[in-house]
């Protein structure tokens, strides 16, 4: 920790001398109790942190340890995905020409049914005279 100049009980026990137009000897002790208390609450977050530091320090270190402890099973993870990824595309591959073989030969064996375009015949007209109807 730093070099401090003072400490909370070094400022609580601080007397100045007072002048005839010095400042009120109330308000500076008010001020220098929220001094000490502000001073003291720093001095506990920088306890807490130091404490959190070390443990975290001592966590990360035995971390550091069982990894260094187990380096071949790291090491075979990191490699049973590129086997798989690898495996994956020689199965697709393989699946490929076999479709490829057993498919493309079918349909060349088999010829293709002729296609017919549908025609449209008009519908047939009764073949009845409208003379009956005509009146002109």
């Amino acid at each position: 920790m730093a070099n401090l100049i003072y400490n909370p009980k070094e400022i609580l026990q601080k007397e100045f001398k007072s002048k005839m137009r010095g400042y009120d000897p109330i308000e500076v002790d008010e001020f220098l109790d929220n001094v000490i208390k502000d001073y003291e609450a720093f001095n506990k977050e920088i306890l807490a942190l130091q404490e959190e530091n070390s443990r975290l320090t001592a966590k990360l270190d035995q971390a550091s340890k069982v990894s260094q402890a187990m380096p071949s099973r790291s090491a075979g993870m990191q490699e049973a995905p590129k086997s798989a990824a690898v495996t994956n595309f020689d199965i697709l591959k393989r699946l490929s020409n076999l479709e490829r073989e057993v498919f493309g030969k079918k349909l060349d064996d088999t010829p293709a049914p002729p296609r017919t375009t549908p025609t449209y015949e008009p519908a047939p007209q009764p073949s009845h005279d409208n003379a009956e109807t005509r009146q002109f």
